[in-house]
């Protein structure tokens, strides 16, 4: 105890720093720099190997065997991508008072987690810390006044699910509470459409929301969300529509969610309708219904046949429109031949080289 007349230092929270990652040899390196580069230095890095066949495990233990606070580990088998970022989260040191993870395609600007362990040290009832993330070459989760560096969560979800602010990002872009972690055995809910963001719903129901105006993070277009696999089926529209149905009545009241829930139901039910008419798959189709069933509904309910019917008269008596999705359809019809073509062009030449 100091005896000088100053307070005692308070030691440096331990932050758990988690990869997961599946054959990312070509990002892993710069993943990895990222963290060692960080101005705070207190973490621990568990890289979590999920049975890679690449060069990525090889590289990720050349850097374990040269600093001690990394520590690789790897899946008795193959796991699912949900599954395995939970597995990923059960290694926290049970000293860990932060975790952060940071997925294997991203990376970390280096005040990044010091500027975020230091807004959640001075601001207890904060669950999460978010901040400005580069999107590859844009920057998102603006919307925020500047002045606005905590916000209520309950205040923070209905801006993330009315006015579409993109407040928690991904993944990498938040630094959450370990104990918040620990509470759940899955932190990450499986079968969910967007598991992380369900996860950050759940978090702000009972805490409060720290946002940092700088960008300090990281993220590829095409990386190992937890939303990534789907992105063919262009998810947006039901991601709103299941988020109004299972979140809404927890933020909102009376008319005021009435009034949301109508608002995401009719955008969602004209892109169904479009969707008739641009000769989706039956994957797509499969892939909706089950996303509909997830909050209780299903195509009938939400009243598909009445926006299908105004979608008819649309084409009927808007031909400007009409002819403008028939060259789009065409167009796209014709990217796909041709990536068929080439897909078909390399599987030969593979064969003639085998």
């Amino acid at each position: 105890m100091a005896n000088d007349g100053t307070k005692p230092v308070k030691p440096a929270p331990l932050v758990s720093v988690i990869t997961p990652f599946y054959n990312t040899e070509k990002y892993i390196a710069e993943c990895i720099e990222s963290v060692l580069a960080q101005s705070y230095t207190h973490w621990e890095y568990i890289l979590a190997n999920n049975q890679s066949t690449d060069a990525s495990r090889a590289i990720a233990e050349r850097y374990a065997q040269k600093d001690s606070r990394i520590r690789l580990l790897d899946t008795p088998r193959h796991l699912g991508q949900v599954e395995n970022f939970n597995a990923a989260l059960r290694h926290m040191s049970p000293e860990s008072q932060y975790c952060k993870m940071v997925l294997a395609d991203d990376w970390l600007f280096p005040e990044c987690i010091e500027r975020m362990v230091a807004l959640a040290e001075a601001n207890p009832a904060v669950g999460i810390v978010s901040s400005y993330r580069l999107f590859t070459d844009e920057i998102t989760g603006d919307g925020l006044p500047y002045s606005s560096q905590i916000i209520s969560g309950n205040q923070a979800c209905r801006l993330i699910l009315r006015e579409g602010y993109y407040l928690t990002g991904s993944p990498t872009s938040i630094l959450t509470r370990a104990d918040i972690v620990r509470k759940v055995q899955s932190f990450y809910p499986e079968g969910w459409l967007h598991d992380d963001t369900e996860a950050c719903f759940r978090i702000l129901a009972e805490h409060d929301l720290g946002f940092i105006h700088q960008v300090l993070t990281f993220s590829r277009k095409d990386n190992e969300s937890l939303s990534s696999e789907v992105e063919r089926f262009n998810p947006g529209p039901i991601r709103k529509f299941m988020f109004a149905r299972k979140y809404g009545p927890q933020f909102f009241r009376g008319d005021e969610y009435r009034q949301y829930l109508r608002r995401e139901t009719d955008f969602y039910g004209q892109f169904l309708a479009e969707s008739l008419f641009q000769l989706k798959s039956k994957e797509f189709w499969d892939f909706h219904r089950r996303g509909l069933g997830a909050v209780g509904s299903d195509f009938w309910s939400i009243g598909l046949p009445k926006y299908a019917f105004l979608e008819v008269l649309d084409i009927i008596f808007n031909p400007k429109k009409t002819l403008g999705r028939c060259f789009r359809l065409l167009k796209n019809s014709q990217l796909k031949s041709k990536e068929s073509t080439t897909s078909a062009q390399s599987a030969t030449k593979e064969s003639t080289n085998l």
